[in-house]
């Protein structure tokens, strides 16, 4: 459906410095597919969404939809963003405040190219305030929704174009935590019925993994890794993946052996040796962070069977509702554990650490930026 090829985007900034805002971004979004561009301030992501809106112009590079292309720098084209017909929502819902819901949701049939009937208006508009919910407030004023309104209604009136492509940046960002969380649900409910392809753009992890079919995270201007939300979270291939997305605990070892022939290695850490795994092949000697995610470190009064059994000592915790923080010290370093309430263990009593060597993903620290250099 979306193809974005070798993408080059620059620009001088306020100092007359080059801004280096895209570097060879490539991927493909297939139809229906939710893809999430993510990563932190000035990473690119929002430079490659209006790249492929149109509203900004790159430097070299190719991008098609459905077999369109809409811009070329090889073959010297350009289709102006107005010609591209893509539904776009931005931070700012850029509801117009003088006109109620449905006029807001019709605006871009009455100014397009196309010419539409008062009928077909009408019915493209109470279908599409159907699907977001706000059918039954068409003649309420724009001033007087909620912020979860808003945004409902700027999803409407890029919807009502049909567009083949909707481009979200950052569309959750102004509101309350709690309607952030309704409304995560709500885009992924919209988006999977209406077989929208979508390309969002978030520096919100959370957001990420909930909505997307893929994701992208970006750091400066480079695409790091592309995978599932599963992938992404489960198998890190550098430190800043693995740090940018939850939380991880980071343990310094040596490569010792492999351990079988499905990425399994045994290293030496300062938890002492470890059955862990890697994405990439390693050399025994060579120097790797270790990335265990709180949730995998699993805490037992009685020492467990299997592998990577270490004994510690609890040094505190923190009571988060629906489970608690452990911080256990193995010696001289510590490991963050996410375990159910049940758990009782006091602050300054001996625990064991069972780590489940699946769980314990092996890395080059930035590998991915090493290797695009």
């Amino acid at each position: 459906m979306l193809s974005v090829k070798a993408l080059f985007t620059e620009y001088p900034n306020d100092q007359g410095q080059i801004v280096k805002a895209a570097q060879n971004v490539t991927f493909d979004v297939p139809e229906g597919k939710l893809f999430t561009l993510l990563g932190p301030s000035g990473c690119g992501k929002t430079t490659t969404l209006r790249s492929i809106a149109g509203l900004e112009k790159p430097k070299s590079g190719e991008i098609t939809v459905a077999g369109r292309t809409v811009y070329s720098s090889a073959g010297n084209v350009f289709v102006q963003p107005n010609q591209r017909a893509f539904g776009m929502v931005f931070q700012s819902y850029a509801i117009w405040p003088h006109m109620n819901v449905f006029k807001n949701a019709a605006f871009p049939l009455e100014v397009g190219s196309k010419k539409y009937s008062k009928k077909d208006i009408e019915q493209r508009v109470m279908r599409v305030l159907a699907a977001v919910g706000l059918d039954h407030l068409a003649d309420r004023e724009a001033t007087k929704l909620s912020g979860g309104q808003q945004q409902r209604l700027a999803l409407a009136r890029a919807l009502v174009m049909e567009p083949k492509l909707l481009l979200l940046d950052e569309p959750l960002s102004n509101l309350d935590a709690k309607l952030r969380e309704r409304m995560r649900f709500e885009l992924k409910r919209m988006q999977r019925e209406l077989g929208l392809t979508t390309i969002y753009v978030t520096h919100d992890q959370s957001e990420a993994l909930a909505l997307s079919h893929e994701i992208a995270v970006m750091r400066e201007g480079q695409i790091i890794q592309i995978g599932s939300p599963r992938d992404i979270y489960e198998r890190p291939n550098s430190k800043f993946v693995a740090d940018f997305v939850g939380l991880t605990n980071f343990v310094e070892a040596t490569v010792l052996a492999p351990e079988n022939n499905e990425g399994g290695y045994r290293v030496e850490s300062s938890l002492g040796q470890l059955s862990v795994v890697s994405l990439e092949a390693l050399r025994p000697g060579e120097q790797v962070l270790i990335s265990i995610r709180p949730e995998d470190v699993e805490l037992c009064e009685n020492r467990p069977d299997g592998t990577n059994v270490i004994h510690g000592t609890v040094d505190f915790k923190v009571f988060l509702g629906e489970y608690l923080d452990f911080q256990v010290k193995f010696g001289d370093r510590s490991l963050l554990a996410r375990v159910h309430p049940s758990l009782k263990t006091p602050v300054g009593e001996g625990i064991y650490a069972c780590l489940n060597p699946e769980k314990c993903i092996a890395i080059r620290d930035d590998v991915a930026l090493k290797k695009a250099a």
